[in-house]
């Protein structure tokens, strides 16, 4: 039975291998399952033994990126704490914003794929999705219990896990506001872009001044005596 599981699990690396290959030569709209089973010297029925739909494959890559990131990987490993929240919802904010401006242009063509995916059936972005939950959820829950505890942020009415989909949506929308070689939207520079969207999402996740301006950075002393400002996505 061990036997077994090893060569099953050493065939999905080399599919996942071969899928690497051929989303690298040709995009995620120029690779197929069977062009992948044929780089993968297998058959396509039992690629789709392993992974259901080109979808399927491609959000498994991209899961396969993020826990191969010592940085991601580093900061999921930290002990949930306010610190460790604002610095979930900071990575999340410098990730998508430089996604128009940086020269990975392959990062550029999954924003869009998501978007695409959103307005077709929606499998991709479900896996994605699910991907991402499984990675940061239990990390952002437990950090926003802390910061809860704490005092650092006022209690939570519905789901908690809701905040961090408020919050990925948002600055993914944002995002996408700037793909165009022409910004549809003209934020203004991109500094004080991640800044006011960092407090924007940390204040509505629950966070009060005091903690943004302890854990962000930045002097907030004029605000702290002020009440939250309540914004939504």
């Amino acid at each position: 039975m061990s036997s077994l599981r090893m060569t099953s699990d050493l065939r999905r690396q080399l599919i996942l291998g071969a899928a690497k290959r051929c989303f690298a030569r040709h995009g995620y709209t120029g690779t197929t399952t069977k062009s992948v089973a044929a780089a993968a010297a297998i058959s396509e029925a039992l690629l789709f033994k392993h992974f259901p739909s080109k979808a399927a494959l491609y959000a498994e890559i991209l899961s396969d990126e993020c826990e191969a990131d010592p940085a991601f990987m580093e900061l999921l490993e930290r002990e949930p704490s306010t610190a460790t929240l604002v610095e979930l919802i900071r990575g999340m904010v410098e990730h998508f914003l430089q996604i128009a401006d940086g020269p990975d242009q392959e990062e550029a063509q999954r924003l869009r794929l998501m978007a695409t995916s959103h307005l077709d059936d929606g499998e991709f972005a479900r896996l994605l999705y699910a991907k991402i939950e499984t990675l940061i959820g239990a990390v952002f829950v437990a950090s926003l219990e802390r910061a809860i505890a704490s005092g650092d942020a006022r209690p939570c009415a519905g789901d908690p896990l809701n905040l961090f989909w408020f919050a990925h949506h948002s600055v993914m929308t944002a995002a996408l506001t700037r793909l165009p070689a022409t910004p549809c939207l003209a934020y203004g520079k991109a500094g004080d872009l991640e800044r006011q969207l960092c407090e924007f999402l940390l204040r509505g996740i629950g966070l009060n001044d005091a903690a943004i301006a302890s854990h962000l950075g930045r002097d907030l002393a004029a605000d702290a005596g002020k009440a939250a400002i309540a914004e939504s996505a």
